[in-house]
């Protein structure tokens, strides 16, 4: 049996041990029931719960969904610095979600969107993959992009060679 205070106190029958722990206020948990003789501990249990939750939530890392926003007009140096933000955003393993915007007569030209969403998928397919193709909604495109499997490779790509 271990103590409140982390202390062993020693192998006691199960009365003494449940004496114990009403004594100081807590409980009395089973820790280890496979060993010889079982290990218990005297602990408060809902708090001992709320850590074991805390460290579950802690190791299923929740994944965010990142929005760039683009128009049909960007130029060269804008797009490869949202393109740079976007392998970032891919390499922490968030989704990458990219808008098209399009105002006023724009509209008309949405191929010349649908053409610079294309050139981010080829550039971005060694980071990730097309989760939601680009699909027109009122006045802008959007579509989203997933991290790709980390196959172990160990090369990194600079931006710059890839693109241009």
């Amino acid at each position: 049996m271990i103590g409140s205070d982390g202390e062993q106190i020693g192998v006691v029958d199960l009365r003494t041990a449940l004496i114990k722990a009403e004594e100081v206020g807590l409980d009395l948990v089973e820790i280890a029931p496979q060993a010889n003789p079982p290990v218990c501990k005297i602990i408060n249990y809902g708090k001992y719960l709320f850590e074991q939750a805390k460290k579950h939530k802690k190791k299923s890392k929740q994944v965010q969904t990142k929005e760039l926003k683009f128009r049909p007009v960007t130029e060269v140096g804008d797009y490869m610095v949202k393109l740079k933000k976007a392998i970032a955003f891919l390499k922490e393993g968030n989704k990458v979600k990219f808008t098209m915007k399009f105002r006023g007569r724009e509209v008309a030209y949405h191929r010349l969107g649908k053409d610079m969403l294309e050139r981010v998928i080829n550039d971005l397919k060694d980071f990730g993959t097309v989760d939601q193709a680009p699909k027109m909604e009122g006045k802008q495109m959007g579509m989203v992009i997933i991290p790709a499997k980390k196959s172990g490779t160990g090369k990194e790509m600079d931006v710059e060679d890839k693109v241009m």
